[in-house]
C-alpha cells in the first residue's frame, strides 16, 4: 500500500463512527441471530438454561433462578456437577491429545500441556494436597505468576472441593498476608521467583514476609520456577512441588460431586473502606457464565487457539483464560512476561507462531502498541487472528480504530467488553456476530443483562445525557456474597437504588456511563473518576478520550486539582508518540482538541507531558496519585508501583 493510500485509509477510518461484522466472520459465528436479544428477554430467567448446557451436570438442577432471599439469588438449584471435570474429564474421549494450554515464558521457553497431560497433572496436585491436609470447602491460597502450575492448583482444588483464593504475584507480603487471615487459609501455594523483563525476581522471600504477619499456621508448597537462577531453602512447614508430585505420579482422584451453589473461589477486590472484599463465586452459575460468554462474546470453538493477554491473579484471568475457554475445550495461550521484552513484537510474534485466532488485551496495552508505531505487528503474520477483544477499561475510539486496522486488518470484529470482578463475566458488550460496533461505545447490554443509564433518582436518562449504570436483573455470573460478610454485601453492592419494601433490587456497580439511541452504553468510569469543574461533573474517561484524539499523542490520563475559583480544574498528563515534541503548539493542540470535543468547562489548566505514567503493575493507571501531585500534597509509599521513577519526574516538571 503507498503512503498516499495509507493516509486515504487513516482518514476514512477516522470519520467512520460504526462498523459492521464482516460477512464472513458472521457466517461462522457461534451466535449470528438477532433475535436471540428478544428470545432472552421474552424466556427470561429460563433463557439461563443455554449456558447450563454448556456444562456437564452430575445431577439436573430443579430450578434456574431462586429469588426468595434477594439480593442472595441462587441459580440453578439442585444441580451438581464438579468444575474441574468440566474443564477436563469431559473433554478426553475428544480431545486428550489436543492441546489445552501453550505456555510460553519470559525467556522464550515454552510448555505444551494436551488434555490428557493436564488432566494427569491435575490429579497428582490433587492427591498432593489431599494427603497434605486440605478437604472440602477448605480455602487454599494461591500466590503465584503466569506459570502452568497456577492453573494446575486451581483445578486440582476444584476436583476436591477446595475453594481457591489467588492473590497477584505483584501484590505486597501484606496483601497476602490479609488475604490468607480474612479467608482463614491454612494452605498456600507458591514459588521460589519468576523473570520480568529478563530479571529473576526472588518471590519467596515476599512470601515468606507475608506468612510472617499470618497468626495462624500454614502449610506451604513452593514450585521452583527459576531453577539455578535462585538459590533457596524451604522452611519445616514449606514443601517442593516437583516432589510433591512426583510422589503422587499417577494417582486418580475422584472429581468431588459440588452443589451449583458451592463455592468454587474467592476473589479479593479493593474495596472503598481499604479494606479488600472476598467476592465469593459459585460453581454452576459462575462456570456456566463464563463458558456462555466466552462462546457467544469471543466465539471460542474447541478447534481454536485463543489468548487472553490478562494474568490469572485478576478476574479476567479467572474466566477468560482458566475456566471458559477449558470449559469449551479450547487451546489457552499463556504468557508469562510483559508486551515489550525482550522487543516491541512479542506480542505479535506469539499470535504469529502459534495462530492466535482470538486475542483478548487492555487497552493500556494497545495505547502502548500505538506508541510504538505499527511496525512491529507489521513483521508478523497476523492473519490467523478472527476476533479482538479489550478488557479492564474503556477504550478510546483512535486506540479502537488503530487495534481495528493494525492488528485485525479491517476483518476482525472487535467487542469492548465492561465488566467486573463481581459480575463473573462479561455484561455490557456487542455480540460479534449480531451487532454494529461503535469505538467508544461498549454496546448494548448482553442479551438477558437488564443494564440501564439513570440519574441519581434511579430514573433512566435520555440518550445522550451522562448518568450511572444499574443491572435490575440477577445474573448467573453474578458474586453470591462478600466472604463473611453478608451486610457489607448488601450495602455496597445493593442499597443505593433497591426499594426493597417494593423487592425491586437493583445491583449498582458505580460506573458512570452515557447511552445513545439505539441503547449502545459508553462506560465514562468509577463514579470517582469524576472531575467536578464549577458544578460541572466531567467524567475522566471522557476527557482522556478528547486528549489522545490529538494527533500525536498515545496515552493521557486526567485528574482534578484544586482550584481558587472553580473547585477543581482539568490536569492532564501526556505521553506522545514518537515522533511527535513537547512544546506549547502539541499544548494547544490538546487544549483546543478538549474543548471541541466536551466544550470550554473541559479546558485543562495545566498540560504535561511524560515519558510514561505512573501504573499498578497489572497496569492501571494511578490517578489518585497523579491527583495528588497536582495537589502538591504528600504522596506516601509509591514503591509498589511498576514504575516509581517516574514520579520524581512529574512532580519536578509540575
Amino acid at each position: 500500500m503507498s503512503d498516499s493510500d495509507d493516509t486515504q485509509l487513516e482518514a476514512r477510518l477516522a470519520e467512520q463512527e460504526s462498523f459492521e461484522p464482516p460477512a464472513s466472520f458472521v457466517e461462522q459465528a457461534n451466535v449470528s441471530d438477532p433475535e436471540i436479544y428478544e428470545e432472552f428477554e421474552e424466556n427470561w430467567p429460563d433463557c439461563w438454561e443455554r449456558a447450563a448446557d454448556l456444562l456437564q451436570w452430575e445431577s439436573d438442577y430443579d430450578e434456574v433462578l431462586v429469588d426468595d432471599d434477594e439480593p442472595f439469588y441462587e441459580w440453578f438449584t439442585g444441580g451438581e456437577l464438579n468444575a474441574s471435570a468440566n474443564c477436563l474429564d469431559r473433554h478426553l474421549d475428544d480431545r486428550g491429545d489436543e492441546t489445552a494450554i501453550h505456555w510460553e515464558g519470559e525467556l522464550g521457553e515454552s510448555r505444551e500441556y494436551t488434555y490428557e497431560d493436564l488432566h494427569r497433572e491435575v490429579n497428582e496436585t490433587a492427591a498432593a494436597l489431599r494427603d497434605l491436609g486440605v478437604e472440602e470447602d477448605d480455602v487454599v491460597t494461591m500466590y503465584m505468576p503466569m506459570i502452568p502450575e497456577l492453573p494446575i492448583a486451581m483445578l486440582a482444588c476444584a476436583r476436591i472441593g477446595a475453594p481457591h483464593s489467588v492473590v497477584f504475584a505483584g501484590f505486597s507480603a501484606d496483601a497476602l498476608a490479609t488475604r490468607m487471615e480474612s479467608a482463614d487459609s491454612e494452605y498456600l501455594v507458591t514459588c521460589d521467583g519468576y523473570y520480568r523483563r529478563g530479571d529473576p525476581l526472588n518471590h519467596l522471600e515476599k512470601t515468606n514476609e507475608g506468612l510472617a504477619d499470618v497468626a495462624h499456621d500454614t502449610t506451604t508448597v513452593v514450585v521452583d520456577r527459576l531453577g539455578d537462577a535462585l538459590d533457596h531453602e524451604l522452611a519445616e512447614d514449606q514443601l517442593d512441588y516437583d516432589d510433591l508430585v512426583a510422589d503422587h505420579e499417577g494417582a486418580s482422584v475422584e472429581a468431588v460431586t459440588r452443589d451449583a451453589e458451592d463455592m468454587l473461589f474467592l476473589m479479593y477486590t479493593s474495596g472503598t473502606t481499604g479494606k479488600p472484599k472476598g467476592v465469593k463465586h459459585t460453581t454452576g452459575g459462575y462456570l456456566s457464565y463464563a463458558a456462555w460468554t466466552s462462546h457467544a462474546v469471543l466465539d471460542v470453538k474447541p478447534e481454536d487457539t485463543y489468548w487472553c493477554s490478562a494474568d490469572i491473579g485478576w478476574i479476567t484471568g479467572h474466566s477468560y483464560i482458566v475456566y471458559g475457554p477449558l470449559a469449551l475445550g479450547t487451546t489457552t495461550v499463556m504468557y508469562e512476561g510483559t508486551p515489550d521484552y525482550p522487543d516491541k513484537d512479542r506480542m505479535w510474534d506469539i499470535v504469529d507462531s502459534y495462530d492466535v485466532n482470538q486475542l483478548y488485551t487492555a487497552p493500556t496495552a494497545i495505547r502502548a502498541f500505538m506508541k510504538w508505531g505499527s511496525d512491529y505487528p507489521d513483521r508478523h503474520d497476523l492473519s490467523s487472528l478472527r476476533l479482538l477483544g479489550t478488557v479492564g477499561e474503556p477504550i478510546n475510539p483512535k486506540a479502537w480504530k488503530w487495534y481495528y486496522k493494525h492488528i485485525g486488518g479491517e476483518s476482525c470484529p472487535i467487542v469492548d467488553t465492561w465488566w467486573q470482578t463481581e459480575t463473573g463475566g462479561m455484561m455490557i458488550t456487542t455480540l460479534p456476530g449480531v451487532g454494529t460496533m461503535k469505538p467508544g461505545a461498549a454496546g448494548p447490554p448482553l442479551p438477558g443483562i437488564d443494564a440501564q443509564v439513570v440519574d441519581e433518582a434511579g430514573e433512566e436518562v435520555a440518550p445522550g445525557e451522562a448518568g450511572y449504570v444499574t443491572v435490575n436483573k440477577p445474573w448467573p455470573g453474578m458474586l453470591r456474597t462478600l466472604y463473611k460478610n453478608d451486610e457489607r454485601f448488601v450495602s455496597e453492592y445493593w442499597e443505593a437504588y433497591s426499594d426493597p419494601d417494593s423487592d425491586e433490587w437493583v445491583y449498582f456497580p458505580e460506573d458512570g456511563a452515557k447511552i445513545d439511541e439505539d441503547d449502545y452504553i459508553t462506560i465514562l468510569g468509577r463514579v470517582d473518576d469524576v472531575i467536578n469543574v464549577s458544578g460541572h461533573r466531567l467524567g475522566t474517561m471522557e476527557i482522556e478520550s478528547a486528549v489522545v484524539g490529538v494527533e500525536g499523542v498515545a496515552e493521557a490520563a486526567a485528574v482534578g486539582g484544586d482550584h481558587e475559583m472553580k473547585g477543581e480544574a482539568v490536569y492532564t498528563y501526556v505521553i506522545l508518540e514518537d515522533g511527535y515534541e513537547e512544546g506549547e503548539e502539541m499544548k494547544q493542540s490538546i487544549v483546543e482538541g478538549v474543548e471541541d470535543a466536551i466544550g470550554p468547562i473541559a479546558r485543562p489548566e495545566e498540560v504535561l507531558f511524560t515519558p510514561e505514567l505512573p501504573k499498578t503493575r497489572s497496569g492501571k493507571i494511578m490517578r489518585r496519585l497523579l491527583e495528588d501531585i497536582a495537589n502538591g500534597e504528600d504522596l506516601g509509599n509509591t514503591s509498589t508501583l511498576r514504575n516509581p521513577e517516574v514520579v520524581d519526574d512529574i512532580q519536578e516538571k509540575l
